[in-house]
Order: C-alpha cells, then sequence, then structure tokens
C-alpha cells in the first residue's frame, strides 16, 4: 500500500474537530481508569523499589540487575503469542480479575520474605517472572476490551485518559517509591504494589456492563490462530511500522533505564530520594506527551506527527549518556523529560491507529503480537545492559542506547503513516 492508498484529507489547522461524548461518562470506563490507577501507582513504585531492593538490600551486581529487568518481561515472549490467542476465545475481564490477584499474591511475598530474613536474589527472580506472566493475560486482555467498552469512534479519547493516568501515576509513584525506600526500606515499600492490585480486582469487579460471548473457535488450532495474528501484525503495513518503531523505542528506553539506576546509586553516589524525583520526571514528560498528542494529531495529522517529534528528540539520547553530578545531571534531566513526552504522543496515537484498524476477531492476536514485539524488546535491552554493564560499561550500554533513541522516527518516515492523517477503521486498505 502506498500513502495514495489511504483516505486523507487537506490540512486544516483550523478547523474544529467533531465533538464526541466524553469517555468518561461511560461508568464501565470511569471503573477501569480507577483500576488502572490504583495499579500503575503500586508498579511505579515497586518499578523503583524492585531494583533498588536487588542493589542496596541484597548487593546485586550490574548484571543481576540487568537479569532481574530483563526477567520481568521475559513472559511476553514466552507465552504472549498463544496468550493473545486464548483471550480472543474468552471474555476479557474475568481474565484482568485473576492477573490481578496472582500478582498481588506474589509481590506480596516479597516484604514478607524479607520481614523473616530469608529474601534471596532467586526469589526476585522468580517472582518478577510470574509476575509479568500475570501482566500479559492483564495486558491482551485490557487493551482487546477497550474497543467494545467504550466504541472504536472515542478510542483516541479513552487511549489519551489511560496515558495521562499512566503518566501522573509515575511521577507520583517513582517520587513516592524513593520516598518509602529512603522511609522504610525498598523491599517494604512493594507492599504498595501488591495492595494497588487488590484494589484494582475489586473496581473491575464492579464494572456491570457485559461481555459479548466471543465466537465459539473451541475446535479451531491454536497454532493456525497465533499464525494468522502473526501475518495480519507483519503484513499491514501501519502495524508493522508501528510495531518496528516501537520495538526500537523500548529496546533504547529500556538500555538506559537499566542503568541508570546503577550509575546514579553506584557512581554518583545520588540518594534513593533524588533518583526517585528524577524518574519521576519520565512521568511528567508522558502526561505532558499525551495531553498535547490529540492537538497536535488534528495540528498536523496523526501520522506526521509520530516521525516529526521521533527526528526532533533524536539529539537527546546523548544527554542522557553523559549523566553525571552538577550541570550534565540537569541536562539529563531534561532530556529525560523530552523524551518521555514523545513516548506519550507515541502511547496514544500509535495505540489508537493500532486498535482502529484491527477487527474485533484479531484484536487479542494483534496486541499480544504487538506485546511479544515491544515487550521482548524491553527483555532483549534489560539483557543487553546487563552484559554491556558487566563487560564493558555502564556508560556503553547508555551511549547504545542513545544511538537507538536517534533512529526510532526511521520505520514510520518510511511507511503510509507518514502522511496519514486520520485513524482509518477495521478494514482500512492495506
Amino acid at each position: 500500500m502506498t500513502s495514495t492508498d489511504l483516505a486523507r484529507r487537506p490540512d486544516t489547522a483550523d478547523a474544529t474537530p467533531e465533538p464526541h461524548p466524553s469517555a468518561l461518562r461511560n461508568p464501565g470506563f470511569r471503573l477501569l481508569i480507577g483500576a488502572t490507577a490504583v495499579s500503575k501507582l503500586g508498579t511505579a513504585v515497586s518499578s523503583l523499589a524492585i531494583p533498588l531492593t536487588a542493589v542496596l538490600a541484597l548487593h546485586s551486581s550490574a548484571g543481576q540487575v540487568g537479569l532481574l529487568a530483563m526477567l520481568s518481561t521475559l513472559a511476553f515472549l514466552l507465552i504472549g503469542l498463544p496468550a493473545g490467542a486464548w483471550v480472543d476465545r474468552i471474555r476479557k475481564r474475568p481474565v484482568m480479575i485473576t492477573a490481578d490477584l496472582v500478582r498481588a499474591a506474589l509481590l506480596g511475598s516479597v516484604p514478607a520474605a524479607w520481614s523473616l530474613d530469608c529474601l534471596t536474589i532467586q526469589q526476585l527472580y522468580l517472582v518478577v517472572l510470574l509476575t509479568g506472566a500475570a501482566t500479559v493475560f492483564f495486558d491482551v486482555a485490557a487493551l482487546s476490551q477497550l474497543p467494545d467498552l467504550v466504541g472504536r469512534d472515542q478510542l483516541t479519547q479513552a487511549n489519551t485518559h489511560l496515558v495521562t493516568v499512566d503518566a501522573l501515576t509515575q511521577i507520583g509513584g517513582r517520587s513516592a517509591g524513593g520516598f518509602l525506600v529512603a522511609l522504610l526500606s525498598a523491599p517494604t515499600a512493594i507492599v504498595v504494589d501488591a495492595a494497588s492490585y487488590l484494589w484494582s480486582a475489586i473496581l473491575l469487579l464492579r464494572i456491570r456492563r457485559s461481555e459479548p460471548r466471543p465466537q465459539d473457535r473451541r475446535e479451531a488450532c491454536l497454532s493456525g490462530e497465533i499464525r494468522e495474528g502473526l501475518r495480519f501484525v507483519l503484513g499491514h503495513p501501519i502495524l508493522r511500522a508501528i510495531a518496528l518503531a516501537g520495538a526500537l523505542t523500548n529496546l533504547s528506553i529500556q538500555l538506559c533505564q537499566t542503568m541508570l539506576p546503577v550509575l546514579f546509586a553506584h557512581e554518583l553516589g545520588l540518594s534513593n530520594g533524588v533518583i526517585g524525583l528524577y524518574f519521576a520526571v519520565g512521568g511528567l514528560g508522558v502526561f505532558i506527551g499525551s495531553q498535547s498528542a490529540r492537538w497536535l494529531a488534528h495540528r498536523f495529522g496523526a501520522g506526521r506527527v509520530l516521525w516529526l517529534m521521533g527526528l526532533a528528540v533524536a539529539p537527546f539520547g546523548v544527554l542522557l549518556a553523559l549523566a553525571d553530578r552538577g550541570p550534565a545531571l540537569w541536562f539529563a534531566g531534561a532530556a529525560w523529560l523530552i523524551t518521555t513526552c514523545k513516548v506519550g504522543i507515541d502511547n496514544v496515537i500509535k495505540v489508537s491507529f493500532r486498535q482502529s484498524v484491527t477487527p474485533d476477531h484479531l484484536l487479542g492476536r494483534m496486541n499480544a503480537t504487538m506485546r511479544v514485539l515491544l515487550t521482548g524488546s524491553l527483555a532483549i535491552g534489560a539483557a543487553l545492559a546487563g552484559l554491556l554493564g558487566e563487560l564493558a560499561s555502564i556508560r556503553t550500554a547508555l551511549w547504545l542506547g542513545a544511538a537507538g533513541l536517534a533512529t526510532v522516527w526511521v520505520p514510520i518516515f518510511f511507511s503510509p503513516l507518514r502522511t496519514q492523517h486520520e485513524l482509518p477503521g477495521p478494514g482500512a486498505p492495506r
């Protein structure tokens, strides 16, 4: 498909978008937002508390911290594709509730073991691996349920709200994580995450909207359905470009954010509060990006914004690699803010494109395939960061991450997304 195959409209910067009822008027979506907010808040706390537990409480090396980060996302590579095919066969909300309860129990075991003086790095490895497996099912089910819950005409608005919640909880959660680690201990701070998953499950149980029964495909071959999902994503020019750009972004950012806590704690000797504040800046960037995504997409075109923003932030990765005490730390913080702002824009527009072009019966497999590619890139980035940190240096991993961030716009530029203005519908020309 070439760019001329897509429905386009002339650039009309002063055109007024057609009004839509707010997605927040939907009671089911409000409960989903609430569940997302509490669980993301806890996750933001533990995203800092878990690696700091490894570094400060268990005196782990850079390689062990890298392995810990890799295991937290490895489940997407191991079970992501069959999970997507399976989720397409069943109702989504019971899957999400079960995943929440499993994650609460797993994370609760960490402070329990710490209080009994028997916590080990091996237990952390197992907890993050199994928690990641539960997250596979939760994320695939949640993304697949959204079009039915709010309607396809409200996807961009709903995704804006969800990404905004994610950003705000990162700001509050990572700051709170640094404060809780300093006030109590890193293992004790993980209690917040376990409790958040319990509260998320309670809110999801209160959603009264009945889910439609999926098409009965019990006789279908699971491997055949997985192949169908892969062919759809990799064969669709819009989805393929989104997958490539997203995978490169995740790989590059994971290289940086896996090694930055090690750099800050071991080499620069920064306090836990300062580390938490630094990463909270990333949440602020995602928030700014998510809030500006709809306006930017209307003003410049949704597809054009994706590659223009990628090109604009390309030089800032260098400042992350140069992070040090003094002014260099402030410059690195500004670079992190700008980089995550671009991530916030991407999260709204790319996810809306993905959901918009995918028919209902393929949503689970499309989301699972995307999750395997995108989260698998996180696993590879974490493993590569740990390897480079052990065999070369922490700075080497940061420089490689900076190089990747400079090229994330390329797959979008060489795809039909380059000139795509509006979100296409399901079954759009390919």
